[in-house]
């Protein structure tokens, strides 16, 4: 079944009323259009049928010229909506070969919310070792329940990892999941899969992280976590709380990661 345009405004009518606004009420106020442009709504739908699984991680979805046809809008409209998903990292353009949905299986995607840089450009991510310490079924903690829009008390699976970098300790990882949404996660598949984490997520629970907001601040290390990072107790380290979304701006993951910083940096770009 073909998904239709969002009601907000026919497509001519959209493509024609757009810059205009609505008379206002007696008072003068003016309100703009309710309606969002064309090239938006096609990237609504085209978000739909991702988030339906119509197209899977790392498929190819079907050309401008297909989709023009199919949403009835021009091939121009398409592409527009398609570049605007592309910088989201939602879709990734292969050339020659056409559009695909992104997946974190993918070399230039797997690390995209992992912002810590070596001082050493030679010592990359690639080469990060993963050692899982825990991974268990609990009751959600009230922060960890408000942070995921569940319940305190539903289930969650909590894991703890630390990444080493060149034989070094570097990362400690909480990572809090929502336990309805990754029934059968374990300590021993996690170990076991060869991919990055959210690769796992992907193709095995149908979870895709799409975006994340991140909070940083500056902390000193205490006696347990200065033992897994091979630190002395104090040391400063910088805290980074992730909380990572996927469609429809459901968050399905919080993620407290201590970094060591004493041969690595975090580093983000801004636009």
């Amino acid at each position: 079944m073909v998904p239709s345009l969002p009601s907000t405004a026919a497509p001519d009518a959209a493509a024609s009323a757009e810059g205009t606004a609505a008379p206002g009420s007696a008072g003068g106020a003016v309100q703009g259009p309710s309606f969002s442009p064309l090239y938006q709504q096609i990237k609504t739908l085209i978000l739909r049928s991702l988030q339906s699984g119509e197209w899977r991680p790392g498929e190819a979805i079907p050309s401008e010229i297909e989709l023009a046809a199919r949403f009835k809008v021009s091939q121009g409209t398409v592409r527009k909506a398609i570049d605007e998903l592309a910088s989201e990292n939602l879709l990734m353009r292969r050339q020659g070969k056409g559009t695909f949905v992104a997946t974190h299986a993918e070399e230039q995607v797997q690390y995209r919310f992992l912002r810590l840089a070596p001082d050493q450009p030679s010592a990359l991510p690639g080469t990060a070792r993963r050692e899982f310490l825990d991974c268990r079924r609990l009751r959600a903690p009230v922060d960890v329940a408000r942070a995921l829009q569940m319940k305190a008390g539903d289930m969650v699976v909590e894991v703890r990892r630390v990444l080493h970098f060149s034989g070094q300790p570097v990362v400690l990882d909480d990572i809090w999941l929502p336990g309805h949404l990754f029934k059968g996660l374990t300590a021993d598949r996690l170990s076991e899969y060869r991919g990055p984490m959210y690769g796992l997520f992907e193709s095995e629970f149908g979870v895709r992280m799409i975006r994340a907001e991140e909070k940083l601040r500056a902390v000193a290390a205490d006696e347990q976590d200065a033992r897994l990072l091979e630190v002395a107790s104090g040391t400063p380290l910088l805290s980074v709380e992730r909380l990572a979304f996927t469609y429809g701006d459901q968050p399905v993951e919080l993620r407290r990661g201590l970094y060591r910083t004493d041969h690595h940096y975090y580093r983000n770009e801004l636009s």
